[in-house]
């Protein structure tokens, strides 16, 4: 967790996972289990975070005390569910859109697979510094990717 309370979404430091497009596509069953228990984890966390506002100066000290517990133990929650992803090898890009990018080599460079829940397979692609809007259909990459 941040020291803003906010749970930490960027990967820890190891060695990076690259991906193919096949085997980005193979891991999404398992990406969309856990991308959906981060969605229902991350909106949690921001009700209790709500409720812990405002709550604050309107409870006792032992009412307050349960309220911080909540929002400590929601954010304990979507950390764990951030690193299981991380641990498949893709990265968190956004918890309520279940934003997701997976590393993969093109022409000698990397670049990002893209998928976002609710599609169906990854259908886009883009380079590391372009961000979502510089999404690209990935059969630009025909068949080019590698590991």
């Amino acid at each position: 967790m941040t020291n803003s309370g906010l749970p930490t979404i960027a990967p820890p430091r190891q060695e990076r996972k690259y991906f193919t497009l096949e085997d980005a596509n193979r891991a999404l069953p398992l990406v969309r289990r856990v991308v959906s228990d981060i969605s229902d984890a991350y909106a949690e966390f921001l009700h209790s975070q709500i409720v812990l506002h405002e709550s604050e100066g309107k409870t006792t000290d032992d009412e307050q005390f349960v309220v911080e517990k909540q929002v400590e133990t929601a954010a304990m929650r979507l950390d764990k569910l951030i690193d299981e992803l991380h641990a498949i090898g893709c990265d968190l890009k956004d918890p309520q859109s279940g934003l997701i990018d997976f590393w993969a080599r093109h022409e000698e460079r990397d670049v990002l697979l893209c998928w976002k829940s609710g599609e169906k397979q990854i259908g886009f692609w883009h380079e590391v510094e372009a961000g979502f809007e510089g999404r690209r259909a990935v059969s630009e990459l025909a068949g080019t990717t590698r590991a």
